[in-house]
Formats: C-alpha cells, structure tokens, sequence
C-alpha cells in the first residue's frame, strides 16, 4: 500500500523505495537488493528470498534466530518483502518457509510486550496488524512451507495462507497456545482459525490452547498435507503450482470475496483493538505473567 502510488511508476523504481523504506524503518542504510530483472536473491537481516521468476514463485525465508520471533523489526521486514514481490508483476505466489532449524516461527516476540511504555505496545500491535492484513489479503497465492515448531503468532501467519504444507517431526507442532501463557486470543485470530476448522474445533482449540502434532493438525484441518521434512518444501512449490493454473482475476476475485468479512471486521476496529491490546498487556497481573514465562525460557537456555 504504502509503497504503490497512484501515479504509475516502474517496478524497479518502487522496489528500490521499497529498500530505502526499509533501511529507514530499521535506521540502517544497509543494501537490501531489489528483484531487478526477477532472479536475484534479496531480502534484509531477517528475511531472505529466493525468487525464480521463470516459475513466478519465489521462496520467502525467515532468518530471524534462533527462533524467528516476531520482533517489531522483522515484522517490518516481513510485509515488504512481500510488498516488493507484489509489485513485480512476474511474480504469482509466494512459498513460506523458515532458514532457522527445528522451528518456523515461535510467535509473537513477548519481549516486545513486557516492560516497555504504552506507546511501544500500540506501535508493536499495529504492526502485528499491518502482518496479518497485508498477508491475508494477498493477491499472490501464498503456500506455508512449515519446516518446524509452529505455536501462537507463527501458527497465525501460516493461517493467512491459501495452503499449508507440515513436516511430519512430531516435535512441530501447529495452534494458537495464547491460554496458556495467560492471554486471550483476539477475535481475528479467532476468526482466521475459525474460517479455516470450523467454529468447534477452534472454540476447542483456543480455550484449551492446543498444539497440535501432525497427524492431529492434519485431522483437524489446520494444515492440508503432512509429508516428510525433505520433501516439505518441494511438496508447497507443487502445490503452489496447481493454484497458480487458475486465472488470476478469477482467483484473486474470488479469494477477495472469500476473505472481506473477516478482513473488514478487523479494519473497522483497528484503533479499538490496539487500545484493547494495550490495556490489556499493561495490567501488572499480565506484566508479571509475562516475565516469568521470560524468566523460565532464560533459566531453560542456561
């Protein structure tokens, strides 16, 4: 959005903005390489992608270790990625995938929630937003590689998805776990969990914070394919090239309409939702919560 002008102007100019954008988010002036002529690798600190522009796909690789949080920054990163990808025409779809082992994404980064000012918890959750609008409502088809452990804020971005691949490793598990660390899931990502198990399983799922191995996941419909580890990755571009042989005004067309209502319900609330977030993480009972959880992972790394 921020990124397509209503003038028109060349791909590769708004790319490199889109560089520019991002070393200035950040407050870095490092090179991030642009798409260009469709097949070099680009990317930033915490997001790599590889982009085949023969096949239109590209492979968005998250970096952010050891375990791909979600931190103010990389969530940043991550939308323009994305943006600069949609702005290349020759590209269709996207596979998601991890370059850190064992896990795709351990969420929400909970330091980014614990011990700061309001105003950083407003900042931090619109941008939690911006992740999931922008991903959600996609043009591209959109193809979750899940190559790892994959609770709470990971679980929701492989959620905004069209499809999602598993690597049958019992230790990867997929689900919104929020309950158990003591915060409640907001209704968007209720509704995106919803949409995709039907309202049972989620209300399930969600009071009692499941994490569900493959097999289960694969049950309950939270992934569409459990295949060996190996074969995760060449399993999404196979299914990403199934989508990609619909025409794309139909098939945009159509996952716009199937999208709106869940998407609309959370862009009428924005700022309610922010405001609510920021209440409620700042309560000394959900501080304290937060901290010991904190804590417990430090003492479990020593």
């Amino acid at each position: 959005m921020a990124l397509a002008a209503a003038v028109r102007v060349p791909a590769r100019v708004l790319l490199r903005a889109g560089a520019r954008l991002l070393g200035a988010a950040l407050g870095r002036t490092e090179r991030v390489d642009c798409v260009g002529d469709g097949a070099r690798r680009f990317g930033s600190q915490r997001v790599l992608v590889e982009p085949d522009a023969g096949s239109g796909v590209a492979v968005m690789k998250l970096k952010n270790p050891p375990v791909n949080t979600l931190s103010l920054e990389f969530l940043t990163e991550l939308v323009i990625c994305l943006e600069k990808l949609e702005n290349d025409k020759s590209f269709r779809g996207v596979v998601l995938t991890s370059d850190c082992p064992g896990v795709f994404s351990a969420g929400l980064d909970l330091t980014e929630m614990c011990g700061k000012s309001p105003a950083h918890y407003a900042e931090y959750w619109k941008a939690v937003q911006e992740l999931w609008l922008r991903f959600y409502q996609s043009n591209l088809v959109l193809v979750s590689a899940i190559n790892g452990a994959c609770p709470a804020g990971g679980c929701l971005m492989t959620l905004t998805c069209d499809y999602r691949v598993l690597a049958d490793n019992p230790r990867y598990c997929i689900g919104l776990n929020e309950t158990q660390l003591g915060i409640v899931a907001p209704f968007w990502f209720k509704d995106t969990l919803e949409n995709v198990i039907g309202h049972r399983a989620a209300e399930r799922a969600l009071q009692l914070g499941l994490l569900f191995p493959p097999a289960e996941a694969l049950q309950v419909g939270i992934v569409d394919q459990v295949v060996p580890e190996e074969q995760v990755q060449s399993t999404a571009l196979s299914a990403i090239a199934q989508w990609m042989t619909i025409p794309d005004h139909a098939r945009q067309l159509t996952k716009a309409m199937m999208r709106k209502a869940t998407a609309s319900r959370l862009i009428t609330q924005r700022d309610a939702d922010v405001q609510n977030f920021v209440s409620f993480v700042s309560k000394d009972s959900i501080q304290k919560s937060l901290q010991l959880y904190l804590e417990r992972l430090k003492e479990k790394k020593g």
